[in-house]
């Protein structure tokens, strides 16, 4: 099966903001970004089917491109960031802060997850996805996501995925 993983296009906040699992706002450049992605994502050709995340950012543009109803699914939301959603990472003055961002890939945020949570929670969703039978479906949501399917799906490994970082309205292809 080929799953089309499609990142939200930008949001309405200040760059560096951990917003994470955080319903922000999409930013004023939406449609345009949006119109971009859903003239890449017609190049995969027909869908079988389309999931979301259920975070606004990600059914929107799940609508935009022509999927009004997508099949929302709380494990593609982007990494539960906890105590730090909506600070800018400049401005948190945990001191934990600083163990996180040396093993960020195993060490959860205080409140939230680790990336190694998220891609087990991402993990499981594509596991649930292999069961059905179609060939192409299509998933909106986050960064953090795309990151996590393309580790599932051998783009690249655990430790090497942030270098591999689909910028906003991107889309990336994994089989399984």
């Amino acid at each position: 099966m080929e799953v089309i993983l499609i990142r939200h296009t930008s949001v309405d906040v200040p760059r560096g903001t951990c917003y994470g699992q955080t319903d922000v706002p999409v930013a004023a450049t939406f449609e345009q970004e949006a119109a971009v992605t859903k003239q890449q994502l017609e190049q995969y050709g027909p869908i079988d089917a389309a999931y979301s995340s259920p975070l606004t950012r990600a059914r929107l543009l799940a609508r935009f491109c022509g999927y009004p109803q997508p099949r929302l699914d709380n494990r593609l939301k982007e990494m539960a960031m906890g105590e730090w959603e909506m600070q800018r990472f400049d401005d948190i003055t945990d001191p934990y802060i600083e163990r996180w961002y040396e093993d960020y890939l195993h060490l959860p945020t205080p409140g939230g997850e680790s990336f190694q949570d998220q891609l087990m929670r991402v993990g499981s969703f594509l596991d649930d996805l292999r069961l059905q039978s179609y060939q192409r479906v299509a998933v909106f949501a986050h960064g953090g996501v795309l990151a996590c399917a393309g580790i599932y799906g051998g783009l690249y490994t655990m430790e090497t995925a942030w270098d591999h970082l689909t910028p906003y309205g991107g889309i990336i292809k994994i089989e399984i």
